[in-house]
């Protein structure tokens, strides 16, 4: 799924805020939708052969940790996380 965002009015503006406009773009039923599209695809690219439920999950959850773990490598390298954003230098 592509997503394309367009400028918008600010909170100031006559217009809604951004911010909220694009939590509700990528909420809980965009998230689901990638989900399963990923699911999908998923099944597809397996060979014939060892096209299963659990070799798909088995995948899933391969690219699930391997994307969790950029996460948190992304975090460390680049300031943000939790603990918020780096005092200024």
């Amino acid at each position: 799924m592509v997503y394309h965002f367009h400028s918008a009015p600010g909170p100031d503006d006559d217009g809604p805020d951004p911010k909220d406009a694009m939590r509700e773009m990528l909420g809980p039923g965009a998230v689901d939708q990638q989900s399963r599209q990923a699911i999908s695809t998923c099944w597809m690219m397996l060979p014939v052969k060892g096209r299963t439920p659990e070799a798909v999950a088995r995948e899933i959850r391969r690219l699930v940790d391997r994307a969790l773990t950029n996460l948190a490598d992304d975090a460390g390298a680049f300031g943000f996380g939790a603990e918020g954003p780096p005092p200024p230098t």
